[in-house]
């Protein structure tokens, strides 16, 4: 996973990387600010990562973004 940043409220972006490509996936939680946010997203790295490839594996795109949202 490279470079997080905040998006609006609890809602952080961040790129996965695979080989010489990015995929830019967002994760939206229900935190209010988006240090707790960045701060969930780095608790659970592994599992999100996981999640995003799987997603991208089986196609689960919005427009051409991975959405995740908490465990």
């Amino acid at each position: 996973m490279r470079r997080a940043r905040s998006d609006s409220g609890g809602t952080i972006t961040f790129f996965l990387a695979f080989g010489a490509n990015r995929q830019m996936c967002r994760l939206a939680t229900t935190f209010s600010t988006q240090k707790q946010a960045f701060s969930y997203l780095q608790k659970h790295r592994t599992e999100f990562e996981r999640m995003a490839r799987a997603r991208m594996a089986s196609g689960e795109l919005e427009d051409g973004i991975v959405v995740l949202s908490m465990l």
